[in-house]
């Protein structure tokens, strides 16, 4: 971020070496290690990864709901668009309890989380739980927070509100309940949607009526997107940058056109060579990476993807850490494959 850019030039949510540490019984685990990326108003960053890398924990520091065990280190700077609020707010410097992260949490910045079937106490009723937020950050007027529940449980497509306010998560499908969870997240009209697999537990059909309904939503309300997903297909149809996180790493970042034409990692190379596609031979093996990506305690200075690498280079890639290297204006790569592009970082 330039020291003199005006409030439109600058990035809503700015990320900077971010750190997360895990004290273990058999060493320090580096579950996040130096990740850096902007997001700006109304547009979609994807975070795409296997299980394990850090993607989802990266997400929740940005609102500090990490467990307590998590140690976090780096700056997570918020710049709120509104003409009101044009200060920078560094995230990370604020207690996870204090009043003022819990008026940024739900208000600014909402997040769906992963799981649906889980997201919702049993205990209270979907509107009930809807209606807690917009009563926090909104209107104290439970009958004006009521209608504005409903009026959300309308805009993503749930039908018979009045009856559906009423119901408990139980009674809703896994389709319904991912709808309830976004209308829940978008009942304060955020700037930043953090959205942490959002179709995981869906079918193809409901995926693809939930993406939708967020591209809609996105549109409407002009917010900016997180994507965490380890969908390639999804990051596609949605996002306008990606980063491909392995290891607790950035290790590619640029446009979605960019990186699907023309990556350079060999971890992008491979996730994209995985991906089914129309039109391909049907009696072909898809391609896998070999292998699972490594427990990241008490890791040395290396490629966290060497031993999964076809293109490694011995007695280089085992032997340091990688640095960053600029190929070109909006694409970083970590590889030393293109170390001779550039100096790195």
């Amino acid at each position: 971020m330039t020291a003199h850019a005006s409030p439109s030039e600058q990035p809503l949510l700015s990320v900077q070496d971010l750190r997360i540490r895990i004290q273990m019984d058999n060493g320090e685990l580096n579950a996040v290690d130096g990740v850096d990326f902007e997001i700006r108003k109304g547009k979609t960053l994807g975070l795409v990864g296997e299980s394990g890398c850090g993607k989802s924990l990266t997400s929740r520091a940005i609102i500090s709901i990490n467990p307590k065990e998590c140690e976090t280190t780096g700056t997570i700077v918020y710049q709120s668009s509104s003409e009101k609020e044009l200060n920078s707010l560094n995230l990370l410097s604020l207690d996870s309890r204090s009043k003022q992260i819990r008026s940024i949490r739900g208000r600014k910045i909402a997040m769906i989380f992963q799981e649906p079937m889980t997201a919702f106490s049993p205990m209270y009723t979907i509107g009930n739980q809807i209606m807690e937020s917009i009563l926090i950050h909104r209107t104290k007027n439970k009958k004006e927070a009521k209608q504005i529940a409903l009026e959300m449980l309308s805009k993503v497509g749930i039908s018979d509100q009045e009856k559906r306010f009423d119901q408990y998560p139980h009674e809703f499908s896994g389709g319904m309940r991912q709808r309830a969870m976004i209308s829940m997240a978008l009942s304060c009209n955020p700037e930043l949607l953090i959205a942490d697999e959002p179709t995981t537990a869906l079918d193809v059909t409901i995926q693809a009526q939930v993406l939708e309904l967020m591209k809609g939503l996105q549109k409407e309300f002009g917010m900016a997107i997180l994507l965490v997903t380890h969908d390639l297909g999804i990051i596609a149809e949605m996002c306008d940058e990606v980063a491909v996180m392995y290891l607790g790493k950035i290790v590619e970042q640029s446009t979605v056109k960019e990186i699907f034409n023309n990556p350079k990692h060999p971890y992008t190379k491979g996730l994209l060579r995985s991906m089914p596609r129309m039109g391909s031979n049907k009696t072909k093996r898809l391609e896998s990476i070999e292998g699972t990506v490594p427990i990241a305690t008490n890791m040395p200075p290396m490629c966290g993807f060497y031993e999964r690498c076809n293109d490694r280079i011995e007695g280089v890639c085992n032997m340091q850490a990688v640095p960053k290297t600029q190929i070109a204006e909006n694409h970083m790569v970590r590889c030393f494959l293109y170390q001779d592009k550039n100096e790195g970082d």
